[in-house]
């Protein structure tokens, strides 16, 4: 499951239509439709504000035997 997927169904979980997720992040509307159709790759300060209001937090980890 890609992140696309995740907060659309976490966003389905709570009950919030697009538009409603868009007026509490001040994500535009056309944003939200092109990421969860997966036609968009947004910035990470986007997706921040997304997991944020959908109560999701973004985990970066740092990978052993990265060299």
């Amino acid at each position: 499951m890609n992140l696309a997927e995740e907060l659309r169904i976490r966003r389905e979980q709570l009950g919030v239509t697009q538009e409603y997720l868009a007026d509490l992040s001040g994500v535009g509307l056309r944003t939200i439709k092109s990421f969860e159709s997966g036609k968009a790759n947004p910035r990470l300060e986007t997706i921040t504000k997304l997991s944020e209001v959908l109560g999701m937090e973004l985990v970066w980890t740092i990978r052993k035997n990265t060299i």
